[in-house]
């Protein structure tokens, strides 16, 4: 059954201004997040091809929403953190379908139903009987997840179909390492102190190197950069976040990402670029990048953990399995995936270099 049977066709009165019929996502979360609905974003265009796609999501992930090419237009939530939006400021007609991408209910729920939609795809809750939905499950990776309930919807999802197109414009520095030290929870942040370790590791191997920063993370990449012995303009961003065309080219061409469990992991899985992450508080098997070798993925749990969640993954302080991966595990991660797929950096293609060296282990033992 078609998601139209499903769902029904629109009526005259749930059809935008431009007379075409709306379908809301909501997914009110960060950049990760989005990047992982992004098959989901594309089943629905794919299936739904007459219809404007809406998404609700915080205001400042408009850009990156609108430049996967499979979101209209952004409809901005202003709710702190990962919770669910009081409110939903839409105006006109109520949508012919809404779609829950943001959690189990039944808040979220709650809050879609109020707007009136034709129909409404989401996860079954006791507290929502009228949903008649697929059952949550919570050791699903979350690709997996939203995917299978399109799925159950009667909509063709492939939870692999997640790439997205690399911007026209040229990285402000073509084939360095890029390393993104920040996380929005301490307990996905590995010390900045074994950070600039690698830093000085891949650059005694003759990497160009490179630190991205959000918004609030200026300090921290400053002080990645500047104990790694790089000169303060192999900083992006910090004061605010990297305009999202920039940060994409800066991804797209670089030779590798080394990164934590946060959303610049999921932009270099979206743009096929190589990336060594590192993970803590919750498995790779709930928000891993695919399995494939261009993809390293570093975890530490020991006998005893919760496999998918050991630890809070909001929590203020670095959590135990991250702090267990070394200085010296991270810089052969990075070389076996720069060893596997040969992007020549700046220096490189200048001098005409015939060999790379693998990094050397780090120095700093105390960090290991």
């Amino acid at each position: 059954m078609s998601v139209h049977q499903r769902a029904g066709h629109a009526p005259a009165d749930q059809v935008s201004a431009g007379g075409r019929p709306q379908v809301l996502v909501l997914r009110a979360l960060g950049l990760g997040d989005l990047l992982t609905v992004v098959p989901c974003l594309r089943a629905l265009r794919r299936s739904m091809p007459d219809c404007d796609v809406v998404l609700a999501a915080p205001g400042r992930l408009a850009t990156a929403a609108v430049a996967t090419g499979l979101v209209d237009r952004v409809l901005p939530t202003t709710q702190r953190g990962r919770g669910v939006p009081a409110d939903l400021s839409w105006q006109g007609p109520p949508p012919q379908l809404a779609v829950d991408l943001h959690g189990n209910g039944p808040p979220s729920h709650l809050l879609l139903q109020r707007l009136r939609p034709r129909r409404l795809l989401a996860y079954r809750h006791a507290e929502t009987p009228d949903i008649i939905g697929p059952e949550w499950r919570d050791d699903e990776h979350e690709r997996e997840r939203w995917c299978r309930l399109l799925r159950w919807y009667g909509i063709e999802a492939d939870p692999t179909d997640l790439s997205i197109a690399a911007p026209a414009c040229a990285s402000p520095a073509p084939g360095a390492v890029v390393v993104h030290p920040g996380a929005d929870a301490g307990s996905r942040r590995w010390p900045p102190e074994r950070f600039a370790a690698v830093v000085r590791a891949l650059r005694r191997a003759g990497e160009d190197v490179v630190v991205t920063a959000g918004a609030s993370e200026g300090a921290l990449a400053r002080r990645v950069a500047r104990d790694g012995g790089l000169p303060p303009e192999a900083v992006f961003g910090g004061s605010g976040d990297v305009p999202f065309h920039e940060l994409c080219a800066l991804v797209a061409g670089a030779r590798c990402v080394l990164v934590g469990d946060t959303g610049l992991a999921h932009l270099a899985t979206a743009l096929g670029t190589p990336s060594v992450v590192l993970f803590g508080p919750v498995a790779p098997r709930l928000w891993g990048p695919p399995p494939h070798t261009k993809h390293r993925v570093l975890w530490r749990p020991r006998a005893g953990d919760d496999l998918l969640r050991p630890g809070d993954a909001h929590a203020s302080l670095p959590d135990a399995r991250l702090l267990r991966i070394t200085v010296g595990q991270v810089v052969e991660a990075v070389a076996t995936v720069l060893e596997q797929r040969h992007v020549p950096s700046r220096r490189e293609s200048a001098s005409a270099r015939p060999h790379r060296p693998a990094p050397a282990p780090a120095t700093a033992t105390p960090l290991e």
